[in-house]
């Protein structure tokens, strides 16, 4: 049975604005809703893999083993600094311009799923996060951990979609203007480097 207090607890961390929430906003600013939803889509199938490990035992590899950690961590790292390029860049994929070229909604998908994925802190996490709500019963841990950790994708759907869809609404008014347009691409920019830099200095 999924308890109120892991509600609340997977609700304060999927709310939390971090590198999913700040990918669907920048597609929904600059794409507008159908993106910005493939983008909450995208960034929750990349939650998978990390649940997967997390059921299986293999994040405790992953945080024992300094070198694959190391090379997950370093390719997120490129990604999300990849990622700044694209919001910087007058032409560049996440940029938010009016006469945004519409892009394939599965590969909007892809590249969320991408920034999950390649976070290694995921699967840990989830490790950390979701043994402390299991019943104790040995027999029943597979299927607790999968329904848990299906209840905190469902919620990460949710919340990254009211998040993408209110940027698409503010879309039109935001786009008026060149100046506000200029200062969403860099801030998108510095948001995603930071959060590179900030990934590039974790810890196993």
């Amino acid at each position: 049975m999924i308890s109120l207090q892991f509600l609340l607890t997977a609700f304060v961390v999927c709310i939390a604005p971090g590198t999913g929430v700040i990918y669907t906003l920048a597609l929904g600013l600059g794409q507008g809703r159908r993106a910005a939803i493939a983008a909450a889509a995208g960034c929750t199938l990349g939650i998978v893999p990390h649940l997967a490990a997390a059921t299986l035992g293999l994040a405790a590899v992953l945080h024992t083993s300094a070198l694959l950690f190391q090379v997950v961590k370093f390719a997120g790292v490129a990604y999300l600094l990849y990622l700044a390029w694209q919001a910087l860049k007058s032409d560049g994929l996440l940029a938010v311009r009016p006469d945004a070229v519409p892009q394939s909604m599965i590969k909007i998908a892809q590249r969320g799923a991408l920034i999950n994925v390649l976070n290694p802190k995921l699967s840990i996490f989830f490790l950390a996060l979701l043994p402390p709500f299991l019943s104790g019963n040995p027999g029943t841990v597979t299927s607790e951990m999968i329904l848990l950790g299906a209840v905190f994708m469902a919620l990460t759907f949710v919340i990254f979609v009211l998040y993408g869809v209110f940027a698409a609404f503010a879309r039109a008014r935001l786009l008026r203007s060149a100046r506000i347009m200029q200062w969403l691409n860099r801030s998108f920019a510095g948001i995603f480097a930071a959060l590179g830099l900030r990934l590039a200095f974790e810890k196993a």
